[in-house]
């Protein structure tokens, strides 16, 4: 299987790069060198639904993005992403968000976007070879994040679209978050982190809202807040190789901010009216946590 794993990453890389070409289900299998049966075969068995499906949802994923984002004609969209014509994609559209194009770019609310690129974990962890030769020792830092709110899942919920919660890295749970507009410029979309709660530390997922927020909030999420601005820890580690490198650098770094003493130097931690941030991009910014502190008395 992970002969398979490695060929399916290299097929959904292509499809990624290629989806709004409509490549054929010829040009996709030469990626991985098997038939085209044979592929398709084992990428729904591994992905769970059909190359022709995956593809068609990462279009409209792309598409979306484009119709939020920019200010592009619905037709020259419909056209850069792959669509027969602009009807072709409303009615896509429609199909899975329940409005159209041109209602959405007007009123950009919360949608379950269709598609997040699937990435699949590496095996390399459980095989225990896993080179650290990049790895340097974490590194703290001070960092202010102004008031804000956050807008995210805390727990299970049982929506009607399935289920969602924290640490489940789903496309409906990640495609709501990154339809999220008017984002906090410092908590940003998929920033995560952990919030005390009856003595308990609890995971939470989806991103940072300004203080006067006053968007639709999707099914299973909560807008908390609002969180003081506040001074943070931040433990982090520079970029390193996410196949390679990943468990270990999250432990490198989390074992010094959850065991970290901050009294010495004159802080004090603010969990009580702040919640802890998790910032994990292994090739931009590597991996952080960030913890709220303020000044002892």
């Amino acid at each position: 299987m992970d002969k398979w794993l490695c060929a399916i990453q290299k097929l959904i890389d292509f499809i990624d790069d290629h989806a709004v070409d409509n490549p054929s289900l010829g040009e996709i299998s030469k990626q991985a060198g098997y038939s085209p049966y044979y592929c398709s075969m084992m990428f729904h068995r591994v992905v769970g639904t059909t190359i022709k499906d995956y593809m068609a949802k990462r279009r409209l994923c792309m598409a979306t993005m484009a119709v939020r984002d920019t200010k592009m004609r619905m037709i020259d969209i419909a056209l850069d992403y792959g669509y027969s014509a602009q009807s072709a994609l409303t009615r896509a559209f429609k199909e899975a968000y329940g409005c159209t194009p041109a209602a959405y770019r007007k009123n950009p609310i919360p949608i379950p976007l269709t598609m997040k690129k699937i990435i699949f974990p590496p095996l390399h962890y459980t095989r225990g070879d896993t080179a650290m030769s990049n790895l340097v020792s974490p590194f703290q830092m001070i960092t202010f994040i102004p008031a804000h709110k956050y807008l995210g899942v805390y727990k299970r919920s049982a929506i009607k679209n399935g289920d969602i919660w924290p640490s489940h890295e789903c496309d409906l749970l990640t495609g709501f978050v990154s339809s999220i507009q008017n984002g906090h410029p410092m908590v940003t979309a998929h920033t995560a982190g952990w919030a005390w709660e009856n003595g308990k530390r609890n995971y939470f997922y989806g991103a940072g809202v300004e203080s006067g927020y006053s968007g639709k909030i999707p099914e299973g999420f909560e807008l908390r807040g609002e969180f003081e601005g506040s001074y943070y820890l931040s433990f982090g580690h520079p970029p390193f190789d996410f196949s390679t490198e990943n468990g270990e650098a999250m432990k490198r770094v989390e074992d010094l901010a959850w065991n970290f003493d901050p009294k010495p130097d004159g802080w004090e931690w603010n969990d009580e009216k702040c919640q802890s941030y998790q910032c994990h991009y292994p090739e931009g910014i590597g991996y952080w946590v960030l913890r709220p502190v303020k000044k002892m008395k």
